[in-house]
């Protein structure tokens, strides 16, 4: 999944642990989302979304190959 989390939080001028605090997961967590490496689940994936105040398709989309 391909997502623009890294850039919504450079937006808000927010270090990946202070995103990871507001959210309640982990600094790995945040990093591994942004390196495409985790995709999170729905729960947390509508608590990055509301956080920023978009859809969660603002910040999430399917890759293209599938």
């Amino acid at each position: 999944m391909n997502n623009k989390l890294k850039v919504y939080r450079a937006l808000h001028d927010l270090t990946q642990e202070q995103l990871a605090v507001a959210l309640g997961v982990t600094r790995q967590t945040i990093i591994a989302i942004e390196k495409k490496k985790y995709d999170p689940s729905l729960d947390l994936a509508f608590k990055i979304a509301r956080y920023f105040n978009v859809t969660i398709e603002e910040i999430f989309s399917p890759d293209k190959d599938q």
